[in-house]
């Protein structure tokens, strides 16, 4: 019952919204040199810690042996120190405590949520997932299982044929071509001895980027943050993945599948986040497909046509790259015409760029939305992470409306027509599409 009501209590408290311009970041460094952004936040008693390696994600797999990085984060918390799997488990649901770990292609990433009165317990549980993993042979076996069943439940979806085909494309030759999941060869024969060279090579405190909210000192906090990272190697093993420019301009290629829609994906070179034009690239592409509801990809493709459910562009910037994509689902008999659509749209945005009314409604919508992913202890402090892995400073989140409201129409129509060349689209279809031609 204690338990239970720990749970409750933990599920709760982490809802409640730190107000989005009180947020007061201070900068942390530890004895042992380790630098952590931290939002002292006493109204609840929950303290939220977010942690990345940079340049330790998926992208860093060996050759023949992808999809390490994943599996490596299904087994930190299968097993570490003294515990074997299910005492482990049994020791962080005993504290209600919340440990994950997940990896994206250029980065790792670690999140520890915990009520304040179990932190002693919470923190060094963390620790040892860390520091000190096992890799134990019956919980190795049964994650590879798990990623091997969903490996073969993915390998008829639509979604992730068209994904791995249009990566395979843009950045052939290059680790971002490569799937972050593995494949059922690699995934089948990595090995223990992989397993702790991923987390020996990777996890050191070069590479540590920390966010933390809540209900500790800081002076704890210094003494914490030791605990947790200053047994890890000062400097981790370097990976040489090189900058790559998208390739498959213009290319257009279909993928036959008995399949009632088709799925459609598209896009090329995009934006660094490192790029004085990212906040107008953010608004344009904000105006023309990430708007949901009232994007002009929405308006023109779904309700002015109900060709699809959904229709979008996003910006995907990369440590080592950068796109910008979309994507819809239609039916077979309409995806030509879908297509057409998007084209024409993307052309137009370049040629004719964005209204002054369009502009002001795009910094009103990412203005005030933007407080929203900060409305518990764990989004600020995965923000904090993320803005560190940005390179941006500490005041950044204070600053972001101003810089927002701060584009011009001139200026974010000048990048629509540098970012935004619908001859330079590389098309990816899965289905049987009628009035769509792949290209030889």
């Amino acid at each position: 019952m204690i338990r239970r009501i720990a749970a409750f209590v933990l599920a709760a408290v982490i809802l409640v919204p730190v107000g989005a311009h009180a947020i007061d970041i201070r900068r942390v460094v530890s004895d042992k040199g380790i630098v952590a952004w931290f939002v002292p936040d006493k109204s609840v008693p929950v303290v939220a810690l977010s942690f990345a390696f940079r340049d330790a994600g998926a992208a860093t797999d060996p050759a023949g042996k992808e999809g390490i990085a994943e599996m490596v984060t299904g087994l930190l918390d299968e097993g570490a120190g003294d515990l074997p799997s299910q005492d482990y488990q049994r020791a962080v649901e005993e504290i209600a405590a919340q440990i994950s770990f997940d990896a994206g292609r250029d980065h790792f990433f670690g999140r520890l949520r915990t009520l304040s009165a179990e932190r002693d317990r919470a923190f060094e549980l963390m620790r040892v997932a860390i520091n000190a993993p096992r890799f134990d042979a019956k919980p190795v076996e049964r994650v590879r299982g798990q990623i091997l069943a969903g490996l073969q439940q993915q390998a008829e979806s639509p979604r992730r044929i068209s994904g791995d085909a249009w990566r395979n494309i843009v950045f052939a030759g290059h680790p971002y071509a490569r799937p972050t999941e593995g494949t059922a060869e690699s995934v089948s024969g990595i090995t223990v001895a992989d397993l702790r060279a991923f987390v020996s090579e990777r996890f050191s405190r070069d590479r540590l980027i920390v966010g933390v909210v809540g209900d500790i000192s800081e002076a704890e906090l210094r003494t914490r943050l030791d605990e947790l990272f200053g047994a890890l190697p000062a400097a981790g093993k370097r990976f040489a993945i090189s900058e790559i420019a998208p390739k498959g301009a213009g290319i257009t290629k279909v993928i036959e599948k008995q399949i009632p829609q088709s799925l459609i994906v598209l896009g090329h070179a995009g934006i660094k986040r490192s790029s004085p034009d990212w906040y107008a690239a953010t608004l344009v592409t904000r105006v023309f497909g990430g708007g949901g509801l009232s994007s002009r990809l929405y308006e023109e493709v779904r309700e002015k046509r109900g060709l699809a459910y959904s229709v979008y562009a996003y910006l995907n910037p990369m440590a080592h790259s950068a796109v910008v994509a979309g994507g819809t689902a239609t039916q077979n008999a309409r995806a030509g015409e879908s297509l057409d659509i998007i084209r024409a749209e993307w052309r137009k945005l370049a040629e004719k760029g964005i209204s002054a009314k369009e502009l002001a409604e795009a910094k009103d919508y990412t203005n005030g939305s933007f407080p929203l992913r900060l409305g518990s202890s764990r989004r600020i402090a995965n923000t904090l992470v993320g803005v560190q892995l940005s390179g941006l400073d500490i005041g950044y989140l204070s600053r972001r409306a101003e810089i927002m409201n701060a584009v011009t129409l001139e200026v974010a129509n000048r990048v629509a027509r540098e970012l935004f060349d619908a001859d330079k689209l590389t098309v990816v279809v899965v289905g049987k599409p009628q009035g769509i031609a792949a290209t030889p």
